[in-house]
């Protein structure tokens, strides 16, 4: 019953920790570390007997824990694989492919030498250290970049080298352990270590890129029943991580990463349903990760870090990091103020943790004359310093930097419109004339050949699609108006694309039904303050030649636009300063300078 106690608590304070980041704007790793720290080493200060309260030793023994971890990680990445679209990094890719080669090279070299001449390791394990934290990783990475939004050059580079940084890393970092465990540092054979190294990348590209163009064939034939896609592209990647670990040891994680970006660049039916489903699945899978390794450090590894070790984090994150940086972004465009934020941001995440402390668990429990056991100690502190530093000195710091910097991204002016139809055509054309992009979505043939007519970017075909996230450039599209004349695709455009555009940024036209019953509240996300349908409002939009604007700074000013017309208005947008903001069920709050952009009401 004990064992289950502890299980339930970590499921417990896992999701506590999500809620506490995201209420807080933290990345969710660091209340993480802080359970797995308070209530495995920290817990010895106030337990009776000395024990901790927690200790993922108990709970997963010996090797079955790290398997549990490696599958995880595997699955995570993943999931950080089903984010890359090779269109979105067509221009930084030699930044990135920079990253992946100076950066590991550079933190290996760096990382082991102030290691040896700070921390007064040998040099196998002060090597395995630098090796170690050569991972980056999207569990601390993209809840950074989600926070700061940074533009999108430099967004899409880190997204990048979090992700893919990751198998690499680990990958070099067994490499290392190998030369440790064969006591062959020294002289290592040169041809032997990048005959493995490739032998390993070629497995693990092979086994993932199977693996997803079979699970894409499934889906595209219609073999899987719906119920069980989710399940099935689960298996699938534990499948292919299995399977590319016993081609060859540490392949498994580049073959779930290469088999999440080929699923991201191919057409897959569902995909976005599996990438929903896959983040849920991480989002719990990193939560028991991160509290489960942390509580596995003892508080007399911790006691061994001194002055040196700060010094050790200091060189990391201020003399290696920005020297990576500073050489893969030569001439590839970037400004000083992009390189220094670039520079600034290099977060250790769940490889590193589990990596560590899988590394330490073996050469810890090894014989006393193959490795210095004391030094061996200092690895896994070691790495928790440099992934709770990095986490809380960057993630609290990011977004001011980037503040002082001006590399944020400017807030998306452009709208998505669900249908071409005369509403839609009629209120894109006054949008469009104000300078904001628009795109429109329908499926009538009729209706996209008027509005390319007219001019607009058209997407041919359902706003419900499951490629429309492959066929568009969103990057600029910042709100969703449903305009169609089908109230139930409207409504399922706002589930859709909710996560896409955020709170407040998704619109639809009020139903017949709403209409109907007018002592119903409607729904806070209805337009033009949920008094017109479909119908009501293609009536309108009939007889009025243009939208009209009027000083608008209050309420008194407000009701005296309305009494001027007989039937009312239907307030379309309030423009403020460079802003065009979408009315919804609520008027706004006019301020000074506002003004009101609305169409008469007409009846028949």
């Amino acid at each position: 019953m004990e064992g289950m106690a502890e299980l339930a608590s970590i499921l417990i304070l896992s999701v506590f920790a999500q809620w506490m980041a995201w209420k807080i704007k933290i990345p969710a790793i660091l209340p993480l570390i802080i359970i797995g720290l308070a209530l495995g080493p920290g817990s010895t200060f106030i337990t009776t007997d000395g024990e901790k309260l927690l200790d993922g030793d108990l709970i997963f023994s010996g090797d079955l824990l790290f398997a549990f971890v490696s599958i995880s990680v595997g699955v995570i990445l993943f999931e950080g694989g089903l984010t890359l679209k090779l269109k979105e990094i067509r221009h930084q890719a030699g930044v990135v492919r920079n990253l992946l080669i100076f950066g590991p090279i550079i933190t290996l070299v760096g990382g082991g030498l102030a290691a040896h001449y700070l921390m007064g390791m040998d040099y196998s394990l002060s090597f395995l250290f630098g090796a170690l934290i050569i991972v980056s990783g999207p569990t601390v990475v993209i809840p950074i970049l989600r926070n700061v939004r940074p533009n999108l050059r430099i967004n899409n580079v880190l997204k990048w080298e979090g992700i893919l940084i990751d198998p690499l890393g680990a990958l070099i970092a067994v490499l290392v352990y190998e030369f440790i465990q064969t006591s062959d540092f020294a002289s290592p054979s040169t041809t032997g270590v990048f005959k493995e190294f490739f032998l390993t990348v070629a497995a693990g590209m092979f086994v993932g890129g199977l693996a997803a163009f079979f699970l894409r064939w499934l889906l595209q034939k219609n073999r899987i029943p719906s119920y069980l896609r989710n399940v099935m592209a689960l298996g699938m990647v534990i499948l292919a991580f299995t399977f590319a670990e016993f081609l060859a040891h540490e392949a498994g994680l580049m073959s779930t990463t290469f088999m999440g970006i080929i699923l991201a660049n191919v057409r897959v039916q569902e995909l976005k349903k599996i990438l929903s489903f896959k983040e849920d699945v991480s989002i719990i899978l990193i939560s028991v990760l991160f509290i489960l390794l942390s509580s596995r450090i003892d508080i007399s590894q911790i006691e061994k870090l001194g002055l040196n070790s700060l010094i050790l984090f200091a060189v990391v994150v201020l003399v290696l990091r920005p020297l990576a940086v500073w050489l893969s972004t030569r001439r590839s465009g970037f400004n000083w103020r992009e390189v220094v934020f670039m520079s600034w941001v290099g977060p250790k995440g769940i490889v590193a943790a589990a990596v560590a402390s899988l590394f330490a668990l073996q050469l810890t429990s090894g014989e006393e004359g193959s490795v210095n056991i004391q030094q061996a100690e200092l690895i896994l502190p070691l790495t928790f310093l440099m992934i709770v530093g990095t986490v809380i000195l960057q993630g609290a710091s990011a977004k001011p930097i980037a503040k002082l910097l001006k590399v944020e991204r400017e807030e998306p002016r452009g709208f998505l419109v669900a249908g071409a139809n005369e509403n839609a055509r009629f209120l894109g054309r006054y949008l469009k004339d104000k300078g904001a992009d628009i795109i429109l979505a329908d499926t009538s043939k009729t209706n996209q050949k008027e509005a390319r007519r007219m001019g607009f970017e058209v997407y041919e075909g359902s706003i419900l699609s499951d490629n429309v996230y492959e066929d568009l450039d969103l990057n600029n599209t910042g709100t969703l108006l449903a305009l169609t004349s089908s109230a139930e695709i409207n409504g399922l455009a706002l589930k859709y694309f909710d996560e896409e555009f955020g709170p407040n940024k998704t619109f639809r036209l009020s139903s017949k039904k709403e209409q109907e019953l007018p002592e119903l509240d409607p729904p806070r996300d209805v337009l033009f303050t949920g008094n017109v349908d479909y119908l009501n409002l293609a009536q309108s939009v009939r007889q009025a030649e243009k939208v009209l604007e009027r000083k608008c700074e209050s309420q008194e000013d407000y009701d005296a636009i309305v009494k001027e017309y007989s039937f009312g208005i239907i307030p379309l947008f309030r423009l403020a300063e460079d802003q065009i903001l979408v009315i919804s069920r609520e008027l706004p709050d006019f301020s000074k300078g506002d003004s009101l952009a609305f169409i008469p009401i007409h009846h028949n």
